[in-house]
């Protein structure tokens, strides 16, 4: 009740109080006063409104007092009226409340009805309930009745009065509804003024929002208490079951709202969107804190998501079929994503999955909410991959156990939907297919029936299929036996017909098309482009053909000439110097993959481009949009807040999933992944020159920037260990888009491997922990086959992910030592952070090994400290912050890593020990002269750590258990392979160059090897030389790809052989043993070395090079002062050369005048006596042939004959011109055949090496010319010499020893001189010599097999002297046609075994061959038939 100007009865009951004292002696006297005033002025209503604060200073004086409260006025009024009325107090008072309520509710200035309450109506209300709650506490009030009455108002109340009757704890919303007279009609009215209230929140103010919020909040609780009741609680009254029904129809009603605004095609509607993600709050699990029940928080949870699952099931599975990839995590309503990763909280993974699975066998279910599911739980949930990995097998199971369609079409969904979110959270679709019914495990397998059933069930789908799934059918069917293939052949016969009324032709499949692509089937033209980009690519970097290119040229001929050459030989302007695309085309044009009219025809059009663009300069250049990578931008921006923000973590895989999406977008179709091919196809990266599109290279240098931005961020608040798994999904999402990988991994390499001294200290930083998490993926990333260029003899295997980042830290200058210390700190820092909390089994599965032992190099080598034993552990550990501090001192901090405990204990592991053998290739890359080390620290870390650490070591920690030969056998095979393997482009240094400091190393511990007793021959530690048995066993067993890359190799291993035989001490060729009582000589492994294989490698065919040759004579002159007399053991070891290895002695002849100065001053020095015996019959037979050249005295011939010639031979090659030589073959004497047979053989080997290695200084002409002068000798003598060329396994005569020392090579191209000698060749020759013939046929079948075999092919550079072989092979095939006719009878019995073979491969001569090779009785009666 107001009084005069609208004041409150309190006030004017305070003012009067302040004017003067009150007349009233009592309490009684002035509230018999106030009650006849108040009977004289009632308005009972106005009075309920009455209250105020009982702290007013006003009220304090006056009537506070007096000991009279304003509460006692209003009960003291009610007792009267109700008195009056004859109704009880309590009943009054609910009943005029309620007036009061329903009159502040209708005061509102909208027209329309609104849940929320303005300020006017808000402080009229509170002064209401303030007085409703005084009536409370004085028993004054009833709140049934008052309940009761609020549902008989006209309109209901407005939902934020009954919201603060709830809070105020005057009467509960159950109570309320406890009281509601009709059930549907109080879920009608809160139902309408939630989503009054939803669709409201957008257009009020900030503190009104948060009041709705709180609202909502305390309403949902109500709702989930008394809707999701326990079991316990079942048996309540039927009025809290009447709650109950209320609560669940709300929320039932409100999820409909929800699915129906989801629902809408277009969500174009901001406000309802607004609207509806206000009331997605109430699945906040952290709303119901601990004022719900866990059990019923789940039930209402789990009763959520069955109705959103089942909710409107009108769709088909032939709608889901067709539909299923528009229901992909990006696509769908993000209302819809959000409701799930909601609901999906309350539950594990393996729950959630359970929930749906028994959802999908109990009820009909919208498919599409259903694949949005797992759509959602696959992208937000990372261990969802294996579960749905065996729920999809246990579909197929009961599926095929049961032969029910409904488990199978289930599976299929599934797996495609899965397949849809990426191979970077489940397998390509493809893949799954294969896995499940691509072998006979499958359980399509047991039996004809599976297999009928499967078929029929494929069979079904068809005519609802898009065509990549068809595709997938095809290219990789099930597994069918072989007496069941009609059913297969059926099946694809239906699946290329759809294929046919969508338009697409298997026939016209791209060479690398992506199977488990969702898209329509692009078109021919356009998948023939892309697959002109990716052939071109893998051309460029490996400079060969693909061989998908050369199998389509072949097996998919209409596809090849239809479409992909023509999306190849687009015209266009040709670059002046050819680039890779013409390489490509010039590669297929040699291959006979173009044809010639096509390829004219594209030169012709280019050309005429070419014309046009020089008539019209201002040609436009194509615009290209940027669009989708600055979406991509901002996706990333958006990504990286929410992964700085621990609260928002939540939020980070489904943003993560957003981005692969916006990524998949800017790629476009350009590249797609290779499907076509084995997903773990290997990645091709061109080391030297990574190749990458400017438009991928855009893309990955911005993923990059934004991974090495966010990690910084993310770092300047939490330490790496508290960041959570966001990182390692991101990283995890690029490794799954498989046609970006190639790119990322060229960028990689141009960064770390080309740029990384460069690099500042935050991308040093960010590349670390990117390579970490790279390879945390390395199971999703194929292998990768790294091209070092062009000095690769044969490719490497694949290499893992790790192993490839690892290669591309290469330690050789100052610079890139640096570098490396600090990529490999900052790495292992990261990782010892990151994962600090993993098992101890799990984080050493996660470490790189090339990363520790990169570590174990470069710390001990750059830190003194380090390569002692530690004496304590750092007081500080590495901190991953401290690594961003621009003054950090790198060689400190790596120091620092090291002597930290968890660091030691790493390097016990096994797997990250760093062998003795490692730390010798790695050591063995470093550039001398730019070492970050000088020479004399490089020669003490070199002492300590083969000295003190790797040679006393357990060969378990990669040492060499003390043993020497141990240690020198790694060391030799480790100068090979460092040699043999592929030049990273560092040095300069040759590739057959050895390490001059680690060879000095391995002169040391060869040195202290021969300090050790002489051996008794026959023992087997006598038998065998360490140093020959290592080189031996490399040459063994060896597989180097093709046979010319095997030979290629073997060469060059066998240079590198006597590269490091020459680099050690001499004497360590020859062994010394007992035999009796003296020492003797042992020097058959040298010779067997020799004979097997190093006499293969010296392009003279006779003889071995200088090198080796005076590195043996050496050291067994330094080998015979073992002996007891010297003398006595070298003419031992050269009488035994003649037998066992002539080739060292016709070596000694070719190379003796640059060799007797050497060994006389070392026999000299050594002994000071005459020379031994045999030495001195080598120079004798030198000073021999020199007088017999130049001053015309007698030759002597001596045994054996063939060292007599080689050093006639040596000494004429010394003479010019060779007249003088003409001259001495006809002043040698008889006796002296077996002598010039010797020296043509000779000759013959230098005509040879002349057309073989042309760089050695031998011509072929002077050669050709003295071999027939020699030739003409014999003849003239009547010297049978064509046994020369017969084998040495056929004529184990004369010439065997000849045989013996030639090289391999030398041998097999005997043929190519036999025929260069035809003008020497004579009729009288094959009337006397009945084998030439024969040796002649022979000869001619070899030098065919020859040219088969591209042993001799026409060289650009050849010498105009030399003849070309195909002539030659003319000349011979003439030669022969002519010869045979006038060979005698006794000619042909030698060769029936080669004729065969001869009309094989030249079938003319072979029937000339038979013809003449008749007997003569025969010959005449084929006479007398022609008679006839």
């Amino acid at each position: 009740m107001a009084g005069a100007g609208g004041r409150s009865w309190r006030d004017l009951l305070a003012g009067r109080a302040r004017k003067r004292k009150s007349p009233f002696g009592s309490e009684a006297e002035l509230q018999g006063a106030a009650l006849r005033l108040l009977d004289q002025h009632q308005n009972l209503a106005d009075l309920l409104l009455e209250v105020g604060d009982s702290a007013k200073p006003g009220v304090q004086d006056g009537a506070e007092h007096q000991g009279v409260s304003p509460e006692s006025f209003i009960v003291s009024v009610l007792q009267d009226q109700a008195s009056k009325l004859g109704v009880p107090t309590a009943t009054l008072a609910a009943k005029n409340a309620v007036a009061n309520m329903e009159r502040i509710c209708q005061d509102s200035a909208s027209p329309s009805r609104v849940p929320l309450l303005n300020s006017d109506q808000r402080k009229r209300l509170s002064c209401l309930l303030q007085t409703v709650k005084d009536l409370l506490a004085n028993n004054m009030f009833c709140r049934s009745l008052f309940c009761q009455e609020l549902w008989k108002m006209k309109e209901p109340p407005v939902l934020e009065a009954v919201w603060h009757l709830h809070s105020r704890d005057i009467t509960g919303l159950a109570e309320l509804l406890e009281r509601s007279p009709a059930g549907p009609a109080a879920v009608e009215w809160l139902c309408s003024s939630l989503c009054d209230l939803c669709e409201q929140v957008g257009d009020i103010p900030c503190g009104d929002n948060e009041l709705a919020q709180c609202l909502l909040s305390d309403f949902a609780i109500v709702f989930l208490q008394n809707g999701f009741e326990q079991a316990s609680e079942l048996g309540r009254k039927v009025e809290f079951q009447k709650v109950a029904y209320i609560c669940r129809a709300v929320l039932q009603r409100m999820l409909a709202w929800v699915l129906d605004a989801v629902g809408k095609e277009k969500q174009e509607d901001v406000s309802m969107v607004r609207a509806v993600r206000f009331w997605l709050k109430v699945f906040n699990v952290s709303l119901y804190g601990s004022v719900a029940h866990p059990d019923s928080l789940r039930q209402f949870f789990r009763h959520t998501l069955t109705e959103v699952l089942t909710y409107n099931p009108v769709l088909k599975v032939s709608d889901a079929i067709q539909m299923q990839k528009e229901w992909s995590f990006t696509r769908t309503c993000p209302l819809l994503t959000a409701l799930f990763r909601k609901l999906l909280v309350a539950f594990s993974v393996k729950e959630s999955i359970c929930q749906l699975q028994q959802i999908l066998e109990t009820h009909e279910v919208n498919w599409q909410h259903v694949l949005s599911c797992v759509s959602t739980l696959v992208v937000c949930q990372a261990e969802a991959e294996q579960l749905f990995k065996d729920l999809l097998s246990h579909l197929l199971l009961k599926a095929f156990g049961n032969y029910d369609m409904e488990n199978m079409i289930t599976a299929f969904l599934i797996a495609r939907q899965a397949a849809l979110e990426g191979p970077a959270v489940f397998m390509p679709y493809s893949e799954w297919f294969k896995a499940s019914f691509g072998n006979a495990g499958g359980q399509h397998g047991s039996s004809k029936k599976s297999l009928v059933f499967l078929f029929e069930f494929l069979s079904e789908l068809v005519p609802f299929e898009a065509a990549p799934y068809l595709k997938v059918h095809i290219m990789y069917p099930p597994f069918v036996p072989t007496k069941h293939r009609a059913l297969l052949l059926e099946y694809i016969t239906l699946a290329k017909t759809r294929l046919a009324d969508l338009k697409v032709a298997i026939e016209d499949m791209g060479l690398y098309e992506d199977l488990s692509a969702t898209d329509e089937a692009v078109q021919p033209q356009a998948q023939a482009l892309r697959d002109v980009e990716k052939a071109l690519q893998i051309f460029e970097n490996t400079r060969k053909i693909p061989t998908s290119v050369i199998e389509a040229s072949i097996f998919r001929r209409p596809y090849y000439t239809s479409w992909f050459l023509p999306a190849l030989l687009r015209p266009r302007v040709l670059p002046k110097t050819p680039d890779g695309h013409m390489a490509f085309i010039d590669s297929l044009k040699r291959a006979d993959k173009i044809p010639s009219n096509l390829y004219s025809t594209y030169l012709q059009a280019c050309h005429a481009m070419k014309e046009k663009v020089l008539q019209d300069d201002s040609k436009a250049e194509p615009s290209h949009s940027k669009e989708p990578l600055e979406q991509l931008k901002a996706e990333l921006a958006e990504l990286r807040t929410l992964i700085v923000d621990q609260a928002q973590w939540e939020d980070v895989a489904a943003q993560t999933a957003v981005v692969s999406d916006r990524l998949r977008g800017v790629l476009g179709d350009s590249s797609e992944e290779n499907e076509a091919a084995p997903s773990n196809s290997p990645i091709q990266v061109a080391v030297p020159a990574p190749r990458l599109a400017p438009c991928h290279q855009r893309v990955v240098d911005l993923l990059l920037t934004s991974f090495c931005q966010t990690l910084l961020a993310a770092s300047s608040f939490n330490p790496p260990a508290r960041q959570g798994p966001c990182l390692s999904l991101v990283v995890k999402m690029m490794c799954g888009h498989r046609n970006l990988l190639p790119a990322l991994l060229g960028r990689l390499c141009q960064l770390i491997y080309h740029q990384g001294p460069s690099l500042s200290a935050a991308h040093v930083l960010g590349l670390a922990a990117f390579v970490i998490h790279l390879s945390e993926c390395r199971a999703s990333i194929p292998g990768v086959e790294a091209s070092f260029g062009v000095s690769q003899a044969v490719p490497g295997k694949a290499l893992s992910v790790s192993e490839y980042w690892s290669s591309l830290l290469v330690c050789r200058t100052e610079e890139s030592f640096a570098f490396c210390l600090r990529f490999c700190t900052a790495a292992a820092a990261y990782l010892m952070c990151k994962f600090s909390s993993c098992s101890r089994e799990d984080f050493c599965a996660l470490i790189p090994p090339g990363l520790i032992k990169k570590l174990q190099h470069l710390v001990p080598r750059l830190s003194l400290e380090a390569r002692g034993a530690l004496s304590e552990e750092p007081k500080t550990a590495l901190s991953w912050s401290s690594l961003s501090c621009p003054s950090l001192n790198y060689r400190r901090a790596s120091l620092c890593l090291w002597k930290q405990a968890g660091f030691q204990e790493l390097l016990k592991e096994k797997a990250f020990q760093l062998s003795f053998r490692e730390w010798l290739l790695m050591e063995l890359e470093v550039c001398p002269e730019k070492d970050i080390l000088s020479a004399s620290e490089r020669q003490d870390f070199h002492y300590w750590a083969i000295y003190q650490r790797y040679l006393p070591a357990p060969s378990a920690a990669g040492g060499c258990d003390g043993d020497l030969e141990k240690a020198c056998g790694v060391i030799i095979n480790a100068i090979l392979d460092s040699s043999q393997r592929l030049d990273l482009g560092g040095c300069g240094h040759s590739k057959m160059s050895v390490s001059p400091e680690i060879l000095c190393r391995l002169q040391e511990l060869v040195l202290e090897l021969r300090c050790r007793p002489k051996l008794i021959p026959g023992c087997p530690a006598a038998q065998r030389h360490f140093l020959f048995e290592i080189l031996q066993g490399r040459l063994t067993g060896s597989q180097h790809g093709s046979a010319l890359g095997e030979q290629l190799w073997r060469q060059q291993e066998l240079l590198l052989h006597r590269r490091i035989l020459v680099g050690l001490p001499a004497s360590t060729l020859i062994t010394s043993c007992w035999k009796g009582n003296k020492t003797v000589l042992d020097c058959d492994n040298f010779f067997c070395f020799v004979n097997s294989e190093l006499k293969n490698v010296c392009s003279r065919g006779y003889a071995l090079s200088y090198d080796i040759t005076a590195h043996f004579f050496r050291g067994l002159l330094s080998a015979s002062l073992d002996c007891e007399d010297a003398a006595e053991g070298v003419n031992e070891a050269l009488t035994t050369c003649q037998t066992k290895c002539p080739v060292v002695l016709l070596s000694a002849a070719l190379w003796w005048p640059r060799l007797e100065p050497v060994l006389c001053c070392q026999w000299k020095r050594l002994f000071g006596a005459p020379l031994a015996e045999e030495l001195d019959r080598l120079r004798g037979w030198h000073g021999s042939s020199t007088r017999f050249l130049c001053s015309g005295a007698v030759f002597p011939v001596s045994d054996p004959p063939w060292l007599s010639a080689a050093f006639l031979h040596g000494a004429i090659l010394q003479q010019s011109p060779r007249g003088r030589g003409r001259e001495a073959l006809e002043r040698l004497g008889t006796g002296t055949e077996q002598l010039l047979v010797a020296l043509l053989f000779f000759s013959l080997l230098d005509l040879i090496s002349a057309r073989i290695a042309p760089k050695e200084g031998v011509d072929f002409q002077t050669s050709l010319e003295w071999s027939l002068e020699i030739l003409r000798c014999l003849e003239e003598r009547g010297t049978s010499w064509p046994l020369l060329f017969r084998s040495a396994e056929r004529d184990p005569g004369k010439c065997r020893v000849l045989h013996s020392a030639a090289s391999d090579r030398h041998t097999r191209l005997l043929p190519l001189a036999f025929y260069s000698l035809t003008p020497c060749f004579h009729r009288e020759l094959l009337q006397r010599d009945p084998t030439f013939l024969s040796v002649a046929l022979q000869m001619y079948i070899q030098l065919l097999q020859l040219f088969v075999e591209g042993e001799v092919v026409p060289q650009s550079d050849q010498d105009s002297t030399e003849q070309d072989p195909l002539e030659l092979i003319s000349a011979a095939r003439q030669f022969l046609l002519g010869a045979i006719p006038h060979c005698p009878a006794q000619s042909f019995g030698n060769i029936q075994l080669l004729l065969s073979t001869c009309e094989e491969l030249d079938p003319e001569l072979g029937a000339t061959l038979l013809h003449f090779s008749r007997p003569a009785v025969d010959m005449e009666l084929e006479e007398e038939l022609e008679l006839f």
